[in-house]
């Protein structure tokens, strides 16, 4: 399976390797942490796409290339566009993404180090299992910035309990692997030099399974689990947009672009 470009003259956004029945997709941005750039949303959700109708692929395994899983959405594009139309669009355009996962018929892995932080967070809370180095830490962090993490909440609203999911997203704090596993946003963390090896005995596993009960029993999971996600998503994406436009918050994103405090 070819990797797919943003265009010719760029490195590939997500590269792709498929050995036996498993696909590993790379986020390949690690100068950038992997944010989610709209490259990057259109480049993972095609891939995506093209896997879920591809009956060679048993399984996923979603990875990244550098230091960090994913730092969220790209700060720097968003402050370049301030406008409610085209964070409205970028925030439907990034949760169609995250739908698309949870709606193909494969299991997604999350393959976690270094840091996921607010849409990167919600990545791993998306994926159908996920699993991390010891050293992986986790956050929605925009409420440090004068912007609440409206979007990822509805993923880690539906992975942790009420209350550990609201303190997340109110305090910015970061927790660790261990803590993500306890509190059921990861499956489990292991030492990094074991990661691959863990992620890859999952996958065998799941990939012996009869593709159809698997398929079959991944769309009904989700279905009787979550009744009117694409409404917290349209809503979620809507109070993103509208908290996106208010002043201290593209001052704070403005602050953390110029590495200062920001001015409130």
């Amino acid at each position: 399976m070819s990797a797919v470009m943003q265009n010719a003259a760029q490195a590939p956004l997500v590269l792709s390797e498929q050995t036996g029945s498993v696909v590993t997709l790379t986020l390949n941005r690690p100068a950038q942490f992997n944010a989610l750039s709209e490259g990057m949303l259109d480049a993972l959700d095609e891939a995506l796409s093209a896997i879920a109708a591809d009956d060679s692929v048993r399984v996923v395994v979603l990875a990244a290339a550098g230091k960090a899983f994913c730092a969220g959405h790209d700060l720097r594009e968003m402050r370049a566009s301030p406008s409610l139309e085209y964070y409205q669009t970028l925030f439907a355009r990034c949760a169609k993404m995250m739908m698309t996962i949870q709606r193909m018929p494969q299991p997604v892995i999350a393959r976690v180090h270094g840091i996921a932080t607010a849409a990167g967070c919600q990545l791993v809370g998306m994926c159908d299992l996920a699993l991390a180095s010891e050293d992986a830490k986790f956050a929605v962090s925009g409420v440090n910035l004068g912007l609440f993490c409206a979007t990822p909440s509805v993923a880690l609203s539906r992975n942790l309990s009420r209350k550990t999911a609201f303190e997340m997203l109110v305090t910015g704090e970061f927790i660790d692997a261990q803590t993500a596993a306890q509190r059921g946003l990861i499956n489990r963390a292991v030492p990094a030099a074991e990661l691959d090896a863990e992620i890859d005995r999952i996958a065998q596993l799941i990939a012996a399974k009869p593709q159809v009960a698997i398929a079959a029993g991944k769309g009904l999971f989700y279905r009787q689990l979550e009744m009117g996600i694409d409404a917290a998503y349209q809503l979620a994406g809507q109070t993103m947009a509208c908290n996106m436009m208010a002043e201290p918050t593209l001052e704070g994103v403005q602050a953390f672009i110029d590495k200062r405090k920001p001015n409130w």
